[in-house]
């Protein structure tokens, strides 16, 4: 039924499209975030509870060129209060660009770092390219040093360079969330989502709580080009949470829609509001994890 919906949809004239695109509720089918400071200040006081771990750690993965590193770029920016370029990014190649695992630290000036850390990772492309699903398993279990360079043709195994044989707790991963740019789910390959659901539910075998981002809503939607704050307006964009639902499983209520900082030279806090909503939702849902592991 989904498939065939979103043919469909795929189909239609480019006119039609556009005219969808455009179409807004008059009243937001989800509240806009608001409050920032509110949301810094619990960022900012954040440690986890469990005394086994010295940070949260969140790990983003999805297809090439889907925005992980520039998403990771925009929690950095809307933390430091400025746009900020560490993430290292790709707009041409529409491959992947990250090569290894990274681990990123933000910091919080002379009071050191917060408590959660974000790892990139290679994307998700079709046939022999890209990372491999195995690898990412790997990852969620610790297994990875930072660093390593990914062979997408070839799985990382014990007792090869860049494999930890015994990780403890602060190497494994306690929230995984994938991203995908808004515009582009219902064109997603079917070997990729069958990656991305392989992972998901290696993720579920070990309870590792699980949330998404829909990227580049800009791109998506004119609407929310125009003004961030319409981005829970948009027809269109709920079309695209809910088609995301239905094709990964994840709840609607855990998939979150965000414009990067890409074009801009400085930030604001409309385009701040929703990243941070975003992240303050995957520290939460990392956090209960670690709170009720041995439960």
């Amino acid at each position: 039924m989904f498939i065939f919906y979103s043919c469909v949809h795929i189909m239609l004239p480019l006119c039609e499209r556009v005219i969808f695109s455009l179409a807004t509720f008059s009243k937001p089918w989800r509240p806009f975030p608001e409050k920032n400071e509110n949301i810094l200040e619990f960022l900012n006081s954040y440690k986890p509870r469990n005394k086994d771990v010295n940070h949260l750690r969140i790990l983003f993965m999805g297809p090439a060129g889907a925005g992980k590193s520039s998403f990771i770029n925009s929690i950095d920016s809307v933390l430091q209060g400025r746009v900020t370029g560490r993430g290292l990014t790709d707009a041409i190649s529409g491959k992947t660009f990250t090569k290894k695992y990274k681990t990123f630290k933000f910091s919080k000036g002379s009071q050191g770092h917060y408590s959660f850390v974000c790892n990139d990772i290679m994307g998700m492309e079709q046939k022999n390219a890209g990372i491999h699903v195995d690898d990412i398993k790997l990852a969620l279990r610790g297994h990875v040093t930072d660093g390593y360079e990914f062979i997408p043709q070839q799985q990382l195994n014990e007792g090869d360079l860049g494999y930890r044989s015994c990780p403890s707790l602060n190497d494994r991963v306690h929230v995984l969330v994938t991203v995908v740019p808004a515009g582009l789910v219902s064109l997603l390959s079917e070997e990729v989502v069958k990656k991305l659901r392989k992972v998901r539910l290696a993720a579920s075998e070990m309870d590792i709580p699980q949330l998404a981002i829909l990227t580049k809503v800009d791109e998506a939607c004119p609407k929310a080009k125009q003004d961030p704050k319409n981005i829970y307006k948009s027809k269109y964009l709920k079309e695209q949470v809910e088609n995301f639902s239905q094709l990964l499983g994840l709840p609607v209520n855990c998939i979150f829609l965000v414009k990067n900082y890409s074009s801009e030279n400085s930030s604001d806090d409309a385009t701040d509001a929703p990243i941070l909503c975003a992240l303050k939702q995957i520290v939460v849902y990392g956090n209960d994890f670690l709170t009720h592991l041995n439960d």
